[in-house]
């Protein structure tokens, strides 16, 4: 039974995908490390590969590279679209999210995606979990400027026609919690992601939660 409007906080939903609703972190980051082996580079550690997950290439390879000439961005992605899609095809969706968004969907929200993916990535994980039907809405960072950049989300609100004060936030980075202050809207952070949760805090999310469980449980008490 959908949730009586005059209940509900929130009408959207926008959910980002890598380390949010899939457990990609690791392989993004392991990739992310392989390129800059492959260029002569040096290998940036753990936290700092896992801490460019969700911004668009040009800013990830920036932060990561800035040593790298300009020209040299395109062998960059390359080399890492190479190692990416190696483990692409076995990144499972974090336990439980399947049951949460069937829930959400059945309470009468509106589900969007907001995604540091490009719209081809975002299609085959969709395509191969079998969700693009929950969701409503999604941009990605191909058609959009990337995050902390607001226009995903500006975007997603103005297909779905939800005002900022209606649409929630939830990502597991500083940038998803930058993109939502940008664009007005409120934010939940996941901890279980790329980002740990003492950055995620100090953004000042309503809430900062550990599990898909917690997560579950926090959207049925307080969206």
């Amino acid at each position: 039974m959908a949730v009586a409007e005059s209940r509900r906080r929130y009408r959207l939903l926008a959910f980002d995908w890598d380390g949010t609703l899939a457990d990609s972190t690791g392989l993004i980051a392991g990739a992310l490390q392989q390129a800059c082996r492959d260029l002569g580079l040096p290998v940036p550690p753990d936290e700092a590969a896992r801490h460019v997950i969700g911004l668009g290439h040009a800013d990830a390879i920036r932060h990561l590279a800035p040593e790298l000439e300009p020209a040299l961005h395109a062998r960059f992605s390359e080399r890492y679209g190479i190692h990416y899609l190696a483990g692409d095809a076995d990144i499972p969706l974090f336990q439980g999210v399947r049951e949460m968004l069937a829930e959400l969907v059945e309470r009468g929200f509106m589900l969007g995606i907001a995604t540091g993916k490009t719209r081809r990535g975002l299609a085959r994980a969709l395509g191969r979990h079998g969700l693009a039907h929950h969701f409503a809405a999604s941009r990605c960072a191909d058609e959009s400027f990337p995050k902390p950049h607001p226009d995903m989300l500006l975007a997603l609100m103005a297909q779905t026609g939800v005002d900022p004060e209606q649409t929630l936030m939830i990502g597991d980075t500083t940038h998803d919690l930058a993109l939502a202050r940008n664009a007005g809207v409120a934010a939940v952070a996941v901890a279980y992601g790329a980002h740990a949760s003492e950055g995620l805090v100090e953004m000042a999310p309503l809430a900062t939660v550990h599990s898909i469980a917690e997560l579950r449980a926090w959207l049925k008490a307080n969206a």
